[in-house]
């Protein structure tokens, strides 16, 4: 533990958004100052201002600043910072980057680096823990990574099989496979994502265990041989592999089985001479039997449901082993704290649309408000960007209540409170999702969302006759009290108040037209195919609209830019896209006319296809890597390649036309 020294006072913080913020809260409480870093697409972000010193390094792409581990050292010079804390993401997993630290004279607050290069790669660190005694998931991590090879053992281990990039995990990487003749395209896609995201193709076999639930134990470990584990978090709730929902205590964990969990956690860290806070991710089998699939040597997203059942800080102990201390709080200490601490549970809220196979979305945030009386970590703002550079994530919310029952209603309350407009995102599904009846009882498993939210059910579904009206009557509101060729005392007035107007609009996407005749300043009687209604506008507070609508009133959170609307009715996010006096669409401008375009900003990672191929319907084209996940893009029906108009490493965004297929 060379690298340790007691008395550092500055902290660098390698990393961003509410990750940076997290950890500057505690850092400030603890009289420490706090300096970050910020890629070109931060630099008025949330944690650049709330910081001590902020410094650029680079631009937005991720490889060109938050992963640039010589513009982060310089910075930490440039600084005068004596620490580093990597936070979670980018480089908190990257033995190069902690030794660089270390090398560079400064305390990096992690693990030492050769515990982070023994449990970087699934191979070697599944190879370590067998040696150790530790039970893993049946499967293959030789050297020979030949495709022939790969499929030999995959038919030896017998589908269905995971195939997982040895170099990293967040779901990048990952393919579950369930027929042989799937295999060769998944084992490229997975290794083409992998050598993007990890810059390492190297892959391992699993055999995939079949509604297992994804159990992980936070251990934490001092310079001294003190070594504690603080418990599972239950993270089964899951899509496209990636972690939705995280809890502690799992509802199938028994105190028996915690404490074996536990020890064979402790022994793992105890093996590899682990210092700091670390976690041990296991498959727990329905059976009772439990496996491991890897440890991640860092703070996990999810940490605050353990910091919420337990009552502790794990910044705060990852700062004190560091400074040289010993841990905060014995094994017997923490199982008394757990044993009353009640139950918590995280959701991640994320720019994503289900209705799309949870795509990754970006934009500009009109408007957030985060939820009251629960833990929400965050670094949102009204006016905020989310890039398409960075993961998709936007917030935690955890519920902290007495027993299970009472932290799903507090989460399920929080999620109806929180306000998100500008980007899509998964708070309604989320919501969804925690007030499942299967999720109340805590029958859970990796399949969850498969079994329960299957594909076809996440369709949006049509307006309602209520949006539908409210739509016609915000937009025509907008529209006559911001024009400016008359004065506004004759906005919508006319001669006779039988006149009608016309508002033609898209609503989530779908064209709408009603008839609108004004019966006072604020209110219309309104006719369309949804039917007929009176309308009337009551303006509240700063975002909020009333709206009477026959015998019922209704509180609308709104966001207006240019001619957009959005708005929130009945729990539901809406948006609405004037297009009154918007020219007609060209003919065969739809999506059935071959002209594929990009459905997200990203970059084109891999492009399938030449310039006159003939191709057939559903068969992939190219493939569009966002968020750090990678997306195959397909032929909508079959036909030749008509035209080609970008190639590989290009930027797209959304609605950027990609290529052109000319139908058979």
């Amino acid at each position: 533990m060379a690298n340790r020294h007691a008395g550092f006072r500055s902290v660098l913080i390698a990393n961003r958004g509410e990750i940076a913020l997290r950890i500057q809260r505690t850092a400030r409480r603890l009289g420490m100052r706090t300096i970050t870093v910020y890629a070109e697409a931060d630099r008025d972000a949330p944690h650049c201002q709330a910081a001590d010193i902020a410094l650029p390094i680079g631009a937005s792409e991720p490889q060109a600043s938050y992963l640039n581990i010589a513009a982060i050292l310089d910075a930490a010079r440039r600084s005068g910072a004596e620490a580093v804390h990597p936070g979670y993401g980018f480089l908190a997993e990257s033995a190069a980057f902690a030794q660089s630290c270390i090398d560079a004279g400064l305390v990096f607050i992690g693990p030492p680096a050769a515990a982070i290069r023994a449990m970087g790669n699934k191979a070697g660190a599944k190879h370590l823990m067998e040696a150790a005694g530790v039970p893993c998931v049946p499967g293959y991590q030789g050297e020979d990574q030949a495709g022939e090879r790969m499929a030999q053992e995959a038919a030896r281990i017998g589908y269905p099989v995971m195939i997982k990039a040895a170099a990293g995990g967040g779901g990048r990487g990952m393919r579950r496979v369930d027929h042989p003749e799937q295999f060769a395209a998944a084992l490229q896609s997975a290794r083409s994502e992998a050598e993007n995201a990890f810059a390492s193709g190297e892959l391992i076999l699993e055999r995939a265990i079949i509604e297992s639930r994804h159990i992980e134990i936070q251990i934490f470990a001092d310079a001294h041989g003190n070594v504690v584990h603080l418990g599972e978090r239950d993270c089964s709730v899951q899509r496209r592999h990636q972690k939705l929902i995280e809890e502690s205590p799992s509802p199938a964990v028994s105190a028996q089985l915690r404490e074996r969990m536990g020890a064979v956690s402790v022994a793992a860290a105890r093996a590899i001479g682990y210092v700091g806070a670390g976690t041990l991710e296991f498959l727990l089998a329905p059976d009772g039997s439990f496996y491991f699939m890897e440890m991640n040597t860092r703070l996990q997203v999810e940490h605050a449901v353990t910091e919420a059942v337990l009552g502790i800080d794990l910044v705060e102990w990852q700062l004190r082993v560091a400074l040289g201390e010993s841990l905060p709080l014995s094994q017997d200490e923490i199982d008394a704290r757990r044993a009353t601490g009640g139950h918590a549970i995280e959701v991640r809220l994320c720019a994503e649309d289900p209705q799309q196979d949870f795509l990754p979305q970006s934009g500009t945030i009109t408007r957030w408000r985060a939820p009251r009386d629960v833990r929400t970590d965050h670094a949102l703002a009204n006016g905020a960007v989310v890039s398409p550079h960075y993961d998709s994530m936007l917030a935690k919310i955890v519920a902290h209540g007495t027993d299970r029952a009472d932290a799903c209603r507090r989460l399920a309350n929080a999620l109806g409170d929180c306000l998100l407009l500008g980007v899509p995102s998964n708070r309604a599904f989320l919501q969804q999702c925690v007030t499942h009846p299967a999720f109340l009882a805590g029958d859970v498993s990796t399949a969850f969302i498969d079994q329960h939210f299957p594909t076809s059910t996440r369709q949006r579904q049509a307006p309602s006759v209520a949006a539908c009206q409210a739509a016609a009557v915000l937009l025509t509101h907008r529209r006559q009290t911001t024009a400016q060729r008359y004065p506004a005392e004759l906005q919508g007035w006319a001669s006779s108040r039988t006149h009608a107007t016309s508002c033609r609009f898209t609503l989530d996407g779908v064209a709408f037209e009603f008839r609108l005749r004004a019966l006072a300043e604020r209110r219309w009687a309104l006719t369309g195919s949804e039917g007929a209604a009176e309308v009337e506008v009551e303006s509240g507070p700063e975002g909020r609209v009333t709206l009477a609508m026959g015998d019922m009133t209704r509180q609308l959170d709104v966001a207006f830019t240019g001619t957009c609307c959005q708005f929130v009715l009945d729990g539901v996010e809406h948006s609405a896209v004037d297009t009154t006096y918007a020219r007609p669409a060209r003919q065969g401008a739809q999506s059935g006319d071959g002209r594929i375009s990009s459905p997200m900003n990203g970059r084109v990672v891999a492009l399938h296809v030449t310039e006159g191929e003939t191709v057939s319907a559903g068969q992939a084209l190219l493939v569009v890597e966002a968020m750090k996940m990678e997306h195959s893009i397909a032929a909508p029906f079959a036909g030749a390649v008509k035209g080609l108009f970008i190639e590989v490493g290009a930027q797209v965004a959304p609605g950027g036309v990609l290529l052109e297929i000319a139908a058979a």
